[in-house]
């Protein structure tokens, strides 16, 4: 099982200073909510785990830097969606899929069969099936964000990263994609999602961190998380929170 460690994380984007000595760590099957108001900078700290934008700090993984890796092996321990991915090219929808199989092939090589099982696998678990044999430029948005999806769950990357995986998706396929990113989780994989919608994190995580301003501000079960004070503090609302076996956030108000 992986550990991976971010220590003292900072960065910046257009000169602005966006993550600020952001610091966790995680081992072994986790699924990590990455959750807070827009523009406190998940994104931003989610690409400098990627190894994506340069950062100050630290993170390993198994006690390695990402920027020791060589490109293929950290495009096999890694698998990373971006927030509002596409796809600009007319490619069937099982060789998009495919796709996510390229870190593990060596130059000019053929998929094994051990290759397909993982697109098939991916496929079916991301619910895309129906859509082998068509276009992906065909599909719609939410569609093409599941396809999307498959490619990154065909890594079969011991640490995956996804922004906003469910934001394009319709109520069903958005309790469909968590419950697949709980069930990957669970295999031993540790997964950062970032996530706005507060009721999923809570349900389907088990771990928040809480990000305000570029800091970390909570770091917990769902439950310790998301409290009056969290919220109130970050979010600027008022909301009702369920506890125990269903567990929601429901906003109410604003708060002054």
């Amino acid at each position: 099982m992986m550990r991976l460690a971010v220590e003292n994380i900072h960065a910046s984007l257009g000169g602005a200073r966006v993550i600020r000595g952001a610091s966790f760590a995680a081992e072994g099957a986790a699924f990590i909510g990455l959750i807070g108001p827009n523009g406190v900078g998940k994104t931003t700290l989610v690409r400098a785990i990627a190894g994506l934008i340069p950062f100050e700090g630290s993170v390993t993984l198994d006690g390695r830097p990402i920027a020791a890796l060589p490109p293929r092996a950290r495009a096999c321990a890694i698998a990373y969606l971006a927030q509002g991915a596409g796809s600009h090219w007319p490619l069937e929808v099982s060789r998009l899929v495919a796709l996510g199989r390229l870190p593990h092939l060596p130059p000019f090589a053929r998929a094994s069969a051990g290759d397909e099982a993982a697109i098939a696998r991916a496929m079916h678990l991301a619910g895309v099936e129906e859509f082998i044999g068509r276009d992906v430029l065909t599909l719609s948005g939410g569609e093409r964000a599941r396809v999307l999806l498959a490619r990154a769950l065909a890594v079969e990357a011991p640490l995956l990263l996804v922004d906003e995986p469910v934001a394009a998706l319709d109520p069903y396929h958005q309790l469909r994609i968590m419950e697949v990113l709980r069930a990957y989780a669970d295999e031993g994989r540790i997964i950062i999602a970032v996530l706005h919608d507060l009721t999923l994190a809570a349900r389907h995580c088990d771990r928040l961190i809480l990000l305000d301003d570029g800091r970390v501000k909570a770091d917990g079960t769902p439950a310790e998380v998301l409290t009056p004070a969290n919220l109130r503090e970050t979010y600027r609302i008022e909301a009702k929170i369920g506890e125990g076996g269903e567990p929601f956030v429901l906003p109410l108000r604003r708060a002054e």
